[in-house]
């Protein structure tokens, strides 16, 4: 059998990622998907909210050319200042499974408080390594297995804790709103195993979600430091 390189890149399927539709601000008449793969979640953002503007950023060309026919604008390439995107226009951007696809999701998350509107959030999605489908195979089999897709997609470039994350967004001068562990999954594991969170729940509860769910704002004070003329990449003091 032969090997896969991680290089190589993953088609994914046309997910709506509906349950993330719930963070999204009550009032949002734009919003910006970062790695929008195929518009799934701007089609279904559309859906919900009749009259959104959706704009979308992907990087591959034909999952680009198929969210053209869902989403209102879709740019083709990296988020980064290379592309032509309004200041301050976005109520939310999003980031649904894809910050840890980036070499630098720090520099992602400074870029778009340059484009968010002033009482705009961005909505992220991140996979959980406390997952218990990855921590186990670390204990039990010292092994690390790389699939793909889930927590241990191989195309991933940074991994991210519940901890880490909010480390990460408060380095990048954000006030996190709310954090919410979402697609839980650990029922379906052995007997042993759903007696081991029956009477040990309290400190496991963090290997329950495959995912956590993240809507953070600029800081107040990381945004009146910040000099007009800002391009939003430096560290908030």
């Amino acid at each position: 059998m032969s090997a896969v390189s991680p290089l190589v890149r993953i088609a994914y399927p046309h997910l709506a990622r509906r349950e993330m539709l719930a963070f999204l601000p009550k009032t949002c008449p734009r919003l910006l998907d970062v790695g929008c793969n195929t518009g799934a979640f701007g089609e279904a953002v559309k859906q919900a909210r009749p009259g959104t503007e959706v704009w979308g950023i992907e990087p591959d060309g034909g999952a680009a050319e198929r969210a053209r026919k869902h989403l209102d604008h879709v740019q083709q390439g990296f988020f980064d200042g290379s592309l032509s995107l309004p200041d301050g226009h976005f109520d939310a951007i999003s980031f649904n499974d894809v910050l840890e696809h980036m070499p630098d999701p720090w520099a992602a998350l400074h870029h778009a408080r340059s484009l968010l509107t002033p009482e705009g959030v961005v909505v992220v999605s991140l996979p959980n390594l406390l997952h218990l489908d990855t921590i186990w195979p670390l204990l039990h089999d010292h092994d690390f297995r790389y699939e793909s897709s889930g927590v241990r997609d191989r195309t991933h470039l940074r991994f991210f804790t519940r901890v880490s994350a909010l480390r990460m967004f408060e380095e990048c001068g954000y006030e996190v709103l709310s954090v919410t562990g979402i697609n839980e999954q650990w029922w379906n594991t052995s007997l042993k195993r759903r007696l081991t969170y029956r009477f040990f729940g309290r400190w496991l509860t963090e290997t329950k979600f495959v995912q956590y769910a993240f809507v953070a704002r600029p800081a107040r004070r990381a945004v009146e430091q910040e000099p007009a003329t800002s391009s939003g990449m430096r560290l908030a003091s």
